[in-house]
């Protein structure tokens, strides 16, 4: 595992890797355990949106179901990647630049901020497994109160996720970046997967 590991980090060097997975998916898990095992710095898009100077602004946006426009999204990736804290350090992104449209704006800010991107992974989680572990979690109470833990708000991201994150998904998959890996499995074999693929990129 550790030669591996060694050959994964040597050829990711400060590049960017982009998870995308519905949710319930473990997105967020796996893009916290990879950012330990890489060593790299973890980014969420609410990250680069609240650096903003108007973030509060830009939150309406947001509530309202807005879009933000591209040049303005972009004035706040670029500045973002490039912070001096992420200077020569892999970039493990949740899912940032999900709306299809903003694809072009990050790979350009990976690339200005020389954290070029390596790969893009997607986690594939049908829906109705989704809501399967929607219920369960439910029942477990395990995600403490989270706004987005109900029914109707899970339809409208499942439905987001749909229209606007799958094109920004098949993007990638054009320029050859995309990884898919099956999200069923334990959340020790699922990083197991991601690690197995990253390594045969690695080695290609």
């Amino acid at each position: 595992m550790d030669d591996k590991i060694t050959k994964i980090t040597d050829w990711l060097g400060a590049g960017s890797i982009n998870l995308f997975g519905r949710p319930f998916s473990g997105k967020d898990t796996q893009c916290r355990e990879l950012a330990k095992i890489v060593g790299g710095e973890l980014i969420a898009g609410g990250d680069i949106l609240r650096s903003h100077h108007d973030s509060e602004q830009v939150e309406k946006i947001m509530a309202t179901g807005g879009i933000i426009p591209s040049e303005a999204y972009e004035n706040m990736v670029i500045p973002y990647f490039s912070r001096p804290a992420f200077t020569a350090k892999p970039l493990i992104l949740s899912a940032v630049g999900r709306s299809h449209g903003e694809e072009p704006i990050i790979m350009k800010a990976a690339e200005a901020s020389a954290h070029p991107m390596k790969a893009v992974i997607v986690l594939q989680l049908e829906e109705d497994e989704v809501w399967k572990r929607f219920e369960a979690a439910l029942l477990e109470h395990d995600r403490g109160h989270r706004a987005d833990d109900h029914r109707n708000v899970l339809q409208t991201r499942l439905h987001t996720y749909q229209d606007k994150t799958i094109p920004a998904i098949e993007f990638y998959r054009h320029r050859g970046l995309l990884i898919e890996i099956q999200g069923t499995g334990s959340r020790e074999s699922v990083t197991a997967e991601i690690l197995d693929a990253l390594y045969t990129r690695a080695s290609s």
